[in-house]
Formats: C-alpha cells, sequence, structure tokens
C-alpha cells in the first residue's frame, strides 16, 4: 500500500480512537496506531490497525522515528490526554522538554499546536480528527423531541456568553447554568466531572435539585478558533447518563463543532431521560 493510502492515529483515550481507526480502515486506509501508555484502552489492538505500537506520553522523539519508520506522512490525533497527565506526570524526552521549555503559555493548545509544528517539521502534516467523521458532527437545530423551555433557552443564552470568554483562556468548554447563575465551570477534570460537581453544588444547596425546579443546563462550545485537528468537543451516552444523575435537563452544543461518538444512541438516551440536545 503506497504512502498516500497510509495514515497515522496518535491515540488517548475513550471511543473516539477506536471509531476513528475503524473509520479510516472503511476508507481503505492503512493505519499506524502510536496508542498512549497512560491513556488508550487495550481495546484498540482488536480494531484491525496495521500496527499498533504503544508509548509513553513523553516520548515525542519515538513518536517521530516510529511514523516516520512506518512511512507515515499524515496523521490524525484522537482521543483525551488528561490536563494533568499533560503537564505534571510525564516524563519528557529531550525533544519534549525543550519544546515544554520554549512554551509562551503552559496550555493544551500552546503544547499541542507546537506539537502539531514540530511532526510538520518532519514531514508529517497533523490533519483534522473528524475528517472520517464529519457524519457524526452535531447538525444545527433541536436533535431531540423536546425542545428548550423558557428558563432553558435563557440559561443556554446566559451559558454560551460566559463559556466563550472562558474558552478564549483555554479554561474548558463546558459550563453548567441554573436560573441564569453559573453553577459549575470546566477545567482539568473534564465535561463529566464538571457536571457531576454542579449536580453535588445543587444537591448541597436545596437537597434535591429537582425538586425545586431548579434543572442544570450543560453548554459544551467549541474554542474561538477551534484547531479541529485536536482537542474537539465530544460527547456520548455516558454524558447524558451523568446529565441525568446530576438532575441537568438541557445540553446545548455548537453546530459542526461537536462530535456525538455514539451517534444516534445519544438522541435516543436523551429522549428517553427527557433531556433536551440544542444545537446552533
Amino acid at each position: 500500500m503506497s504512502k498516500a493510502q497510509r495514515i497515522g492515529l496518535i491515540a488517548g483515550n475513550g471511543s473516539f480512537p477506536l471509531l476513528l481507526l475503524d473509520a479510516a480502515r472503511a476508507q481503505g486506509f492503512d493505519v499506524i496506531v502510536a496508542a498512549i501508555k497512560e491513556e488508550a484502552s487495550p481495546e484498540i489492538e482488536q480494531h484491525g490497525a496495521t500496527a499498533v505500537h504503544w508509548l509513553s506520553l513523553g516520548e515525542l522523539s519515538r513518536l517521530i522515528e516510529t511514523f516516520q519508520r512506518e512511512g507515515v506522512q499524515r496523521a490524525l490525533m484522537a482521543g483525551q490526554v488528561k490536563h494533568k497527565q499533560i503537564f505534571s506526570s510525564i516524563r519528557p524526552d529531550w525533544k519534549l522538554a525543550k519544546l515544554l521549555l520554549s512554551l509562551g503559555t503552559r496550555n493544551t493548545d500552546s503544547l499541542l499546536g507546537a506539537v502539531a509544528k514540530m511532526l510538520a517539521d518532519e514531514g508529517i502534516t497533523l490533519e483534522n480528527s473528524t475528517s472520517f467523521l464529519e457524519p457524526l458532527l452535531a447538525q444545527a437545530g433541536l436533535l431531540t423531541q423536546r425542545a428548550p423551555t423558557p428558563q432553558e433557552k435563557k440559561d443556554i443564552k446566559y451559558g454560551r456568553t460566559v463559556a466563550r470568554q472562558l474558552a478564549q483562556y483555554d479554561i474548558g468548554q463546558t459550563v453548567v447554568v441554573a436560573e441564569s447563575a453559573c453553577v459549575a465551570v470546566e477545567a482539568m477534570e473534564g465535561t463529566d466531572a464538571a457536571i457531576v460537581r454542579a449536580g453535588e453544588i445543587m444537591r448541597s444547596l436545596a437537597g434535591d435539585a429537582s425538586t425545586l425546579g431548579r434543572e442544570l443546563t450543560v453548554v459544551k462550545i467549541a474554542k474561538p478558533n477551534q484547531d479541529m485537528r485536536f482537542d474537539v468537543p465530544v460527547v456520548g451516552v455516558k454524558t447524558i447518563e451523568v446529565m441525568s444523575q446530576a438532575g441537568a435537563t438541557c445540553l446545548a452544543l455548537d453546530a459542526g463543532k461537536c462530535l456525538l461518538l455514539d451517534g444516534n444512541a445519544i438522541i435516543v438516551a436523551a429522549d428517553a431521560a427527557g433531556i433536551t440536545i440544542v444545537t446552533d
């Protein structure tokens, strides 16, 4: 198979890398996986990749050498890597250590952007991680049977305003709102953990959020000028389950910028839980 039909996959945690691997193979690509030991699921070995190489998070030199040896000139990055892993838990090799020292801002965007540039300098182009999964991007409009209530619409509008201000500083992409008040903001813990925290806050204030009619609205947005090569917003059935447990009744997303990892199963789960999903 020619190099033009060969693609590399840098795999973090979750189901995103598995879906991307399956989709690339379905389109005739020979997939070389660089699986991050600290994050990727062993299941990735069972999805028919041409080769799976297990690398530690800090082994940037080895990643480049592996892809070059395998003839990879195009690569994708999929799956979350925990923020605390990136900036405190890794043992960087000399190439990554040099890169970290060169960063003006120590956040995820600046690091991954620098990694992408270094890969490009070595002849490896990092492409949009959604390029094989376009059908799973959230479409514009109401996705569920139930439309947002007037209060949920107010919360969505307020939540989008707050989230867009925070996202430009790479703080997080999700805010949880109740009655036009911000209950929780996503930081390094991730979306689901922020929703859980919001539910705990509401229960501590009111005993049970649902009994007072103060349901939560979750707003998840893309960053300004979202780089679709990495850190793409994703939601799955698990997100719906976490929302239901936390007393959240509304999920607002950015159309065309957020992946619905479980496809229509997310909509089915939301309808069953009485949760509305709307995009803009």
